[in-house]
């Protein structure tokens, strides 16, 4: 280990004993050092007692440094493994870090860029609009076009930043895992690992960019949500340029009041971005916490979404998707077996597991849950409660399903902060019922063929060819068999019906044969299964 690393770790550990967070530390004999360490080497005791363990695991985090407010912002996501006072205490964690100094930020634009800041801009502002974990944004007006901009630059010297603080999360990880058997189930180098990717995705702002593209472009028009412009000609992997926005934080309930926004339909229309995004797109932005929403004030009975900050999205497969809505709409109708059968097909857990005993596990869990009134039971703690529950059948981490409940989680949350009466499940439903007749219903079969039409038009001129060489190859074997069967002492009728058996048999299985090497897969395996079976039942014919 470098000096700077044991430098760092003796850093860590020193906050997190001033902090008290080593009561997290479950009672094991392999983990009695830290308050050894307590005692005998750091001759730190907790500074904060009256303070709740998990503020001040919060405060903790915020000491050092924005790799540690970043993973903590992660792991509050991750309510399978700590409960909620640990969990609802690092939510509240926000990249409320010290802005580094303007000059510099220019300075590394304008080696991003390849030219000074007066090239492209005017009115270049050193004083920073906001400043985050990761980077940090300023304000300009385009030389051309006069146009009101923003320019996000990532600050210097972040990566090896990150990198020594990635390294000693992973020593730390392996150490959990190695020294307490029953932490292995928690996954503690996967759950740094994929921080890591995470954070390594932030740090090329051409992600976020192209992110920031498509959801524009999926929503293009619309009067839900508005997404600013990239100015792609601008941006690269250190510095993003987009257009300027000017609206109300959506945590500003005072502010949207004194506009007066409709906030029962601005609330609905969170809901609405939230299952199109989802189940429309199968792209959505999975950081959607008060920081990163704004409302156009501009037409405040027509209220408007304004989505920042696309370093995170989520996705599905169509898959995903159909198991999802088919999930949720499982759960409307308090349908247990289903919601339980739809786990197992979806490979979420296991083959084997026992649906019995897994549907009797969603039933406890979830109905003491619908005994309340639907208005007020949140759907992002159903949906947790519901994974919580399939962990304890071998249920493993979807990554792109914790995406989902987190933004679903903010979401909701910040609905009920504009509207109390929000109730989710009443404006998800018919969404999701929609989106299901529009999966399986009579267009759905039609989109099918319209899809798959250049594919058949493609191989139809095939298929006489296919089909001449099946028959001809058959008719060489069936005369092989004759040969064979001449030496057998066998009746008429017996006789007969096994070559006429085992002919049937040798020419599907030849047919399978080119069906399979021509891609016909599904063809393929019915043609061969038939044909063994009638292979088999020859060989029946002639003993009997």
């Amino acid at each position: 280990m470098r000096f700077t690393e044991v430098k760092r770790l003796y850093h860590i550990i020193r906050v997190q004993l001033e902090y008290g967070v080593d009561e997290l530390l479950p009672d094991h004999q392999l983990l009695k050092a830290p308050l050894l360490a307590r005692k005998s080497l750091f001759w730190l005791k907790n500074k904060y007692p009256e303070k709740a363990l998990g503020e001040r695991l919060r405060l903790a985090l915020q000491e050092l440094g924005p790799v540690w407010v970043k993973f903590g912002q992660m792991m509050s996501t991750r309510r399978d493994l700590f409960p909620p006072h640990i969990a609802d205490q690092l939510a509240l964690l926000q990249d409320n870090v010290a802005p580094f100094d303007g000059h510099l930020a220019q300075k590394h634009i304008e080696e991003a860029l390849g030219d000074k800041v007066e090239t492209w801009f005017d009115d270049f502002d050193v004083t920073p609009l906001a400043s985050a974990s990761i980077a940090q944004v300023h304000t300009a007006k385009l030389k051309e076009s006069g146009r009101d901009i923003v320019i996000k630059v990532i600050r210097p010297d972040i990566e090896s930043v990150i990198q020594d603080d990635i390294r000693l999360m992973y020593r730390m990880a392996y150490i959990v895992a190695k020294a307490l058997p029953e932490a292995r189930r928690l996954k503690p180098v996967e759950v740094v690992r994929e921080y890591e990717k995470t954070l390594i995705d932030e740090l090329d702002l051409r992600r976020e960019a192209s992110n920031a593209i498509q959801l524009r472009r999926n929503f293009l028009g619309s009067e839900e949500l508005y997404v600013p412009e990239v100015i792609s000609e601008l941006s690269n992997e250190k510095v993003m340029v987009s257009e300027r926005i000017y609206g109300i934080q959506v945590s500003d309930i005072e502010g949207l009041r004194n506009h007066g926004v409709n906030m029962q339909l601005l609330a609905e229309r969170g809901v609405s971005v939230f299952f199109t995004q989802v189940f429309r797109d199968s792209f959505f932005h999975a950081d959607m916490h008060p920081g990163n929403v704004f409302v156009n004030p501009e037409h405040p009975e027509n209220p408007q979404w304004i989505g920042l900050d696309c370093g995170i999205v989520g996705t599905l497969n169509s898959e995903d998707k159909r198991y999802l809505a088919e999930n949720f709409l499982a759960f409307f109708n308090r349908d247990y077996r289903r919601v339980a059968e739809l786990h197992v097909e979806s490979g979420w857990v296991p083959f084997d597991t026992n649906v019995d005993e897994f549907e009797r596990a969603i039933r406890v869990v979830c109905e003491p849950i619908f005994a309340k009134p639907l208005c007020e039971i949140s759907f992002g703690h159903v949906l947790l409660n519901l994974f919580n529950t399939a962990r304890r059948f071998q249920m493993e981490v979807q990554p792109q399903l914790v995406l989902l409940q987190k933004t679903l989680l903010y979401v909701e949350g910040l609905g009920r902060q504009l509207y109390p009466q929000l109730d989710l499940w009443q404006t998800a439903k018919p969404f999701l019922e929609r989106w299901m007749i529009e999966q399986i219903g009579p267009g759905a079969v039609i989109r099918s063929i319209k899809e798959k039409a250049p594919m058949w038009a493609e191989k139809l001129p095939e298929l006489p060819e296919l089909v001449y060489d099946s028959l001809k190859q058959g008719r060489v074997m069936s005369e092989r068999l004759d040969k064979m069967y001449q030496g057998y002492r066998q009746t008429k009728r017996q006789h007969g019906t096994a070559k006429f058996l085992f002919g049937v048999g040798a020419t599907l299985i030849v047919c399978a044969t080119i069906l399979a090497t021509n891609g016909h897969s599904d063809l393929s395996t019915g043609s061969g299964v038939v044909g063994v079976i009638s292979w088999l039942l020859s060989w029946r014919t002639y003993r009997y």
